[in-house]
């Protein structure tokens, strides 16, 4: 509306200006032909005309202005229209949107908070396995347990013993019953954390040459005490294993410590971690298996040599019993003999047409008969 307005402003504004230009000229015509009275009286009529023409485009300008005025209105009432659909449309789809968008948030929230509380969870169990590792009580407890379920999940349970005495009235923490030779192997847990928590935490070279010593001595003993306590003649192997249920120890002590693991291959002590360890258990598995099978030999070679003199006695019987059939089928086969003379018998005497006469001649004469017989 307003733009068609300012185009007729504009254009009123030319014609104005067209107007003057034209009356600038007029009034030079006029001042020219002042003398000529015709010349005036045409310029007359000449604007008179121009001004008719004026007002006769003035009108069609104003038509065509409400012409478009109308269509302009129509074409924003149905863009309005549109938009107002478009943009209903396009709230209803943000509407479900934004509320798929809230369901799927809350369920991320759901779960978000179940890891949270399994976050909880685990630190509480953290705060409790450190509980645990620092009561070195509790941390002997938690390293047998730990070698029972490595011990009871890779071996059959009479392959196996935990918390033996031995003959020297020492307590072992596992007997695995090997067969001779290597004989029955003692495994002793041991945890040395202090003196491992100190080499972590050392700050300067002496801290940690000093947890170095302490670890040395302390593995040492441990090496020492299995070898003295777990390792007698004619009871158990002539060597023994020593568990270390922490992956990070072992790693620390062959990285390390080299000299603790010549100590250990002297005194015939094997120190093992939860993996090797299992490594181990498969081994003796193995071994265990193949004595089995061993014992198992002499069984089944006991028992073939029963199973043959069966097979023998039962040639012996199939012998004797085939005899038998053969003697059943000789005496099946005179039956038969017999069985087919009687037949023929019988049908020689249906074929005789026994007359009166016929009747007398075997009356007088049975002896032949008998002998045709």
């Amino acid at each position: 509306m307003e733009f068609v307005l300012i185009a007729v402003i504009i254009i009123l504004g030319l014609v104005t200006a067209f107007m003057a230009v034209k009356l600038g000229k007029s009034e030079k015509m006029i001042h020219s032909a002042m003398s000529n009275s015709e010349n005036l009286t045409r310029l007359t009529e000449s604007l008179i005309n121009q001004q008719a023409q004026l007002e006769g485009q003035l009108k069609q300008i104003s038509a065509e202005g409400a012409a478009s005025r109308n269509e302009i209105n129509k074409t924003l009432s149905d863009r309005l229209d549109t938009v107002s659909k478009r943009l209903g449309d396009s709230l209803v789809q943000s509407t479900e949107k934004t509320g798929k968008s809230l369901s799927e948030l809350q369920a991320r929230l759901a779960i978000i908070d179940k890891a949270q509380d399994n976050l909880t969870d685990l630190s509480n169990q953290v705060v409790g396995l450190q509980d645990i590792l620092a009561n070195k009580q509790a941390r002997g407890a938690f390293g047998e347990i730990q070698l029972n379920d490595l011990v009871s999940s890779a071996l059959p349970p009479s392959s196996y013993d935990f918390q033996v005495t031995l003959e020297n009235g020492k307590r072992a923490d596992c007997l695995i019953r090997l067969p001779n030779p290597p004989g029955p192997i003692v495994v002793d847990a041991k945890f040395p954390l202090e003196s491992y928590h100190l080499i972590r935490s050392a700050e300067t070279e002496a801290d940690l040459q000093t947890a170095n010593r302490a670890f040395v001595t302390a593995m040492t003993k441990h090496i020492a005490d299995i070898s003295d306590k777990y390792i007698i003649d004619g009871e158990t192997a002539e060597s023994a294993l020593l568990f270390l249920p922490s992956e990070a120890v072992y790693a620390e002590l062959h990285a390390n410590f080299p000299q603790i693991l010549e100590k250990s291959y002297q005194a015939r002590v094997w120190i093992v971690s939860p993996t090797t360890l299992m490594a181990t258990l498969n081994t003796v598995r193995a071994v265990l298996k193949d004595s089995q099978m061993r014992e198992q030999a002499g069984v089944i070679q006991k028992e073939v040599g029963v199973l043959i003199k069966d097979v023998e006695r039962l040639d012996d019987r199939v012998e004797k019993l085939a005899k038998h059939f053969d003697q059943a089928a000789r005496d099946i086969d005179g039956i038969q003999t017999s069985s087919r003379k009687i037949s023929s018998r019988a049908e020689k005497i249906e074929d005789l047409q026994l007359g009166e006469t016929e009747e007398e001649d075997l009356l007088s004469s049975p002896p032949d008969l008998l002998k045709q017989g």
